[in-house]
């Protein structure tokens, strides 16, 4: 069971790194096209402006799925339920629809912050719960800890990095990915191969590769400033790739294209 996917929310508007106005116009637009769900995290330090823009569009709130992330930095016990009241009070919501551990525990123990998760959970502060950025080994381990399981795992994702082995063990324990940094910073907008493949039904590069990741039972998460590139990754439920088309991009794998590195989060964990 995908969450995103069963609520039909395949594409989700990500917030990072837009504030201010130049988020208010990217996400009334993407409502306008059809958005319906919407990521944010407390370490985007967007979450006021997402608040607002939600009130702006006046949608019913059953039609809006709104995720956001508790930073490392509230992971303490006496900091975490406060941190996720302030993200509440912020988007203006008494519920989020998903509450994910936005990175692993820097010291190696996610136990503590799955137990404040958990604590979350059952104050009903959020519908489902989940996490980013785990290993295989930790989400091993949170599915142990957690009463309640784990919905999503949300990670780096894309045709140019080689995520074989996680995706292989996401669907082992039955835990979904969703993807960041789905169109890889643009790398997908001029690849030869996404583009070969892609004109082929008439969509462009980067449409071709996020129907990849979507065919792999990945959601996405994709963030464009411009209506047109807004209405590009949502169009991508028309159409299906081959599985010739999917072995082709399979290739593109062994780019090892990582986006997301220890070098831009010092933390971050030995990836699989």
């Amino acid at each position: 069971m995908n969450v995103y996917l069963d609520a039909g929310h395949a594409v989700s508007f990500g917030t990072f790194p837009l504030r201010g106005e130049a988020l208010h116009a990217a996400m009334i637009s993407a409502a306008e096209i059809g958005y319906r769900s919407f990521d944010t995290a407390q370490l985007y330090q967007n979450e006021v402006d997402v608040g607002a823009c939600l009130k702006d569009m006046a949608l019913a709130r059953d039609d809006v799925f709104v995720t956001t992330k508790v930073s490392p930095s509230n992971f303490a016990a006496d900091r975490f339920i406060p941190s996720v009241e302030k993200s509440l009070a912020d988007l203006q919501l008494d519920q989020v629809d998903m509450l994910l551990l936005h990175w692993p525990d820097q010291h190696g123990d996610n136990g503590a912050a799955l137990d404040l998760l958990q604590q979350a959970h059952a104050k009903e502060y959020t519908k489902h719960i989940g996490i980013s950025n785990y290993t295989i080994a930790m989400m091993e381990d949170a599915i142990l800890r957690l009463n309640t399981r784990p919905a999503v795992n949300q990670v780096e994702f894309h045709p140019f990095l080689d995520t074989v082995k996680l995706l292989g063990a996401a669907e082992r324990l039955g835990l979904p990915l969703s993807a960041y940094c789905a169109v890889a910073r643009g790398k997908m907008f001029d690849d030869p191969t996404l583009t070969n493949i892609g004109a082929k039904y008439d969509k462009s590069a980067s449409q071709a590769g996020l129907r990849w990741t979507l065919q792999k039972g990945v959601a996405i998460n994709a963030m464009s400033s411009r209506p047109e590139n807004l209405r590009l990754n949502l169009d991508i439920l028309d159409f299906e790739l081959t599985s010739e088309d999917i072995a082709e991009i399979d290739l593109l794998m062994e780019t090892g294209y990582r986006i997301v590195n220890s070098e831009i989060v010092p933390t971050a964990p030995i990836w699989d």
